[in-house]
């Protein structure tokens, strides 16, 4: 029985029911009318009570449909699977073989201590991150090796400890976020986690759709999470039009966060091309490490306005929750080694001849299919995703489905399964482009 006469006394006891098991997930709460005649209190007062228990994502308000006990879905997450005897073919993981040896670069990483009170970025990794990331700014000097004030170079651990960062400074719980959809995983993650209304923007084959982000910023929404190049999971990149296009519709919204996150960068065999306006007043753009160094290389490059950065680095304070100087100068270390640089571009190019040579296969077997850019391959099938996926589980392959990267369930089956088939060899390539089509016959 929820009590309390205050607005703090009722959330309190709606919390504690809550936590005893109670009230399940999804329990429906009393509507403010009845509350208040059932604790004798002002309407106002459990307005600000279930307010209160909406932000710290206790409960979730539905509109008509009332007050309910929130749930927190699983969402799946990137890596192996506990796959058994079957052959995981959704990790969306790097070929270990094409990652740099971190061991020769271990030496230069040693240096001095740090402590305390200094700069939180290693020097020259500051340097080399700047000539990186600084011809894609908005307002980028036309000139090298110029100083501007235009942007800040923050670090974080990781490209998802930045988009998280990001959206944490800028929006508060209920607030909407534009996210793509189909969607990474871990963007997913995060906004349900940090208790945002996610509006969903369509992807295409050239990127985030100009309708969709025009309609989600009818909507509200607070903030942009944008993938310029090999959009997870489709491999979509913006073309120069459509980023052209974007620009202008978010031109009319310059208060608006908008987040690039060009998590693929050396790999990618597309241009960059940004949907951030030099007009533009908040915004950020990341770029990490983990896709060509290795995925334990958690460090990420954010360059953003200088209000965004100033809001980042009061969370990002020396002794608390700085990157590691010793990560720092070994990245710096792979990122300026020639023969490293040379296997990065090496595996970049393997993913994109390994995709390509699977989506012809599959396309002579009956499934057309288009190479996108990214790790994995996006493939459209004719029959419900799930019924492929078992299909394929019972010739010995684990899949991914299209259901996974969905923000809502909408009640319509995915025509769509992610494959990382990069690190297959030749017999193992044939079998599954086969069994694939099998299984797409079988389920039709």
């Amino acid at each position: 029985m929820i009590s309390g006469s205050t607005a703090a006394e009722i959330a309190d006891s709606v919390r504690g029911l809550v936590e005893r098991g109670a009230l399940a997930p999804g329990h429906p709460l009393p509507s403010v009318r009845a509350l208040a005649e059932q604790l004798g209190i002002n309407r106002n007062t459990a307005v600000a009570a279930y307010r209160t228990l909406a932000r710290s994502g206790v409960v979730v308000s539905q509109g008509r449909a009332g007050t309910r006990v929130a749930q927190h879905p699983r969402v799946p997450q990137e890596g192996f699977a506990a796959a058994g005897s079957l052959r995981d073919i959704g990790t969306g993981n790097p070929d270990p073989v094409l990652i740099p040896d971190l061991r020769p670069a271990l030496a230069a990483a040693v240096g001095r201590p740090v402590l305390y009170g200094e700069p939180v970025i290693d020097r020259d990794l500051e340097s080399w991150a700047r000539d990186w990331i600084a011809p894609d700014l908005p307002g980028a000097p036309t000139a090298p090796d110029v100083v501007t004030d235009a942007f800040r170079l923050t670090l974080t651990s990781g490209a998802v400890d930045a988009v998280e960062r990001l959206l944490a400074q800028a929006l508060l719980r209920d607030d909407a976020v534009a996210l793509e959809d189909p969607c990474f995983l871990a963007s997913i993650h995060l906004s349900r986690l940090g208790g945002y209304r996610a509006v969903p923007v369509p992807v295409d084959a050239e990127g985030m759709t100009v309708d969709g982000l025009r309609r989600a910023l009818d909507q509200g929404v607070r903030a942009v999470v944008s993938t310029p190049r090999a959009q997870n999971p489709t491999g979509a990149s913006l073309s120069a039009e459509r980023a052209a296009q974007l620009r202008e519709v978010l031109a009319e919204h310059p208060y608006v966060l908008v987040i690039q996150d060009d998590y693929y960068s050396y790999l990618s065999r597309r241009p960059f091309h940004s949907i951030i306006g030099p007009e533009h007043e908040r915004w950020a753009l990341i770029r990490s490490v983990s896709k060509f160094a290795g995925p334990d290389m958690c460090l990420a490059v954010t360059a953003s306005d200088p209000g965004t950065a100033a809001r980042l680095a009061m969370r990002l304070s020396p002794g608390t929750t700085w990157v590691s100087h010793l990560l720092q100068r070994l990245a710096h270390a792979v990122m300026t080694d020639g023969d490293a640089l040379d296997l990065i571009e090496r595996a970049g190019a393997h993913y994109a001849e390994r995709n390509a040579a699977f989506a012809e296969l599959l396309t002579a077997h009956g499934l057309p299919a288009r190479a996108g850019d990214g790790l994995s391959l996006w493939v459209r099938v004719p029959a419900p995703a799930r019924d492929i996926a078992e299909r394929l589980m019972r010739r010995g392959w684990l899949a991914r489905t299209g259901d996974e990267f969905r923000l809502e369930p909408t009640g319509e089956p995915s025509h769509h399964v992610r494959l990382t088939v990069h690190d297959l060899d030749e017999q193992e390539t044939a079998t599954l482009a086969a069994d694939l089509a099998a299984a797409a016959r079988e389920a039709r």
